[in-house]
């Protein structure tokens, strides 16, 4: 909700855990290798692989670099946790997402959580081996509501936090048609800020006052300044400014700019949004309640 980019640099984001993320079963097989495939919301299989225990190289695999990253995750794994797959017992992987797989709402790090649990390890220590963002989104996916996060060279800590918006009826979520890729997205950002101190320390400000904001309109100037803020720092464009000048209420882009949702203010609720956004060719509009934990 807040915190996007400068997370990356040490200040304090508030995360919203979605109630649709991911499963995963595990069997003991009598195979030689790990059998892994993976379904869509739908109960389609949408990625298959089998996996060498001796090196967790892919010896068949419908994509040579989601194997690559999950060769990477599990090398990690056994790194943090010796034990973990040393006995050479095969074993059948299913994971199922609850989600439609363009929403970007974590595939991969409720992955990195339920490998982390499945090998009795920390998700985050897990993460930092096999990734270079802040982490914030693992944490959230094992978090059972929103979280303050921030992370440090000192520190890495996440906070529960009672955040139950009085206003929550007009507030919707909606999906851009597109999905960002967040390992760019992240290197775009380290060449494009300035002012780093500067810029976590304004946005520690809002995410401190977001979460115990009483009313719509104190939250709506709140989010305008947010997006002013991460606009002067790295000089990429709000998605207000992108793609919705003629929308009468704020907006918001959450994660990275440019795909996945965003966040938008609807004082006449989720019927007014949705028509609008429909005309402009975008039919997923979700309403908070049914999407935030």
């Amino acid at each position: 909700m807040t915190g996007e980019y400068a997370v990356l640099d040490g200040s304090r984001c508030l995360a919203l855990p979605t109630k649709q993320g991911q499963r995963m079963t595990i069997k003991a097989t009598r195979s030689t290798d790990l059998e892994w495939k993976s379904y869509d919301h739908n109960g389609n299989e949408w990625f298959s692989s089998s996996i060498s225990l001796y090196d967790f190289s892919a010896t068949e695999t419908t994509n040579e670099e989601l194997s690559q990253k999950l060769k990477s995750i599990l090398k990690g794994a056994v790194r943090l946790n010796c034990e973990f797959l040393d006995k050479w017992n095969a074993f059948k992987i299913e994971t199922h997402l609850e989600f439609p797989l363009d929403w970007g709402l974590g595939s991969s790090s409720t992955l990195i959580n339920l490998i982390a649990q499945w090998a009795e390890i920390e998700p985050l220590e897990l993460y930092f081996k096999v990734e270079n963002g802040s982490g914030y989104d693992v944490a959230a996916a094992g978090a059972k509501g929103p979280i303050i996060y921030w992370c440090t060279e000192d520190e890495i800590s996440y906070t529960p936090i009672d955040f139950k918006p009085s206003y929550k009826d007009k507030l919707c979520f909606v999906h851009l048609n597109a999905k960002a890729k967040s390992e760019d997205e992240v290197k775009k950002y380290l060449s494009s800020v300035k002012d780093k101190k500067n810029f976590v320390k304004k946005i520690d400000e809002i995410t401190d006052q977001v979460a115990d904001v009483p009313s719509l309109d104190v939250f709506s100037n709140l989010i305008i300044e947010h997006e002013s803020i991460v606009k002067h720092h790295t000089g990429f464009t709000p998605v207000k400014e992108k793609l919705f000048a003629d929308y009468p209420h704020a907006l918001k882009s959450l994660g990275a700019w440019g795909g996945d949702f965003i966040l938008a203010i609807a004082p006449g609720g989720l019927g007014e949004a949705k028509e609008y956004f429909n005309k402009k060719g975008y039919q997923t509009v979700l309403p908070y309640q049914d999407i935030i934990i």
